[in-house]
């Protein structure tokens, strides 16, 4: 997505539809995975909860490491930057207790990620954080970024659903990073 990430239009709620979310459970199905289910989640997020920055990031709970495995921005976020996350308060909301994370002003992003000067140097001032899980586990992040005061607590409850496809893709990174690690 080059250019101004940012959507000039006030935040709409929109609405899931089922077929919204038939179609994820379709391209589940389909092989080139997890690519495939990363690009529809993207899409679909896009579309009804609205972004600049999208990240997919897998999450390595024994050693508390996040690393992306999706994003439409690679010259500025790259697949495969890791990062730390232990004993912060976003790490114990999002990654211990399952719950998302939502800042709606450039103070809330300055205060919990290390990066917020490139966020908001590109106009980015509202980011949602949506752990996925599975059994009771987290296995990953789906992190939405867009201008200052977009995201609502219904944004949150979409990106829970639309974030839940996400959880055989992550467990599928989570078990490729598993196997490389051993080899080495």
């Amino acid at each position: 997505m080059p250019g101004n990430p940012i959507d000039p239009i006030s935040p709409v709620l929109q609405t899931l539809d089922i077929s919204d979310l038939e179609r994820l459970a379709i391209v589940m199905r389909l092989k080139n995975q997890p690519t495939e289910i990363f690009r529809a989640v993207h899409a679909l997020a896009a579309s009804a909860i609205g972004l600049g920055l999208f990240t997919i990031m897998s999450y390595d709970a024994q050693r508390e490491e996040v690393e992306r495995v999706y994003t439409n921005m690679p010259d500025v976020y790259p697949v495969g930057g890791r990062k730390r996350k232990q004993g912060t308060a976003w790490a114990n909301q999002v990654l211990q207790e399952l719950k998302p994370f939502r800042a709606e002003t450039t103070q809330g992003i300055q205060a919990a990620f290390d990066d917020h000067a490139v966020m908001t140097g590109m106009g980015l001032g509202s980011i949602l954080n949506i752990p996925v899980a599975y059994d009771g586990i987290c296995v990953g992040t789906m992190n939405l970024t867009h201008k200052e005061g977009w995201y609502t607590g219904r944004h949150e409850e979409m990106g829970m659903l639309i974030g839940s496809f996400l959880a055989p893709a992550l467990i599928k990174c989570n078990a490729m990073h598993i196997d490389r690690a051993m080899r080495l």
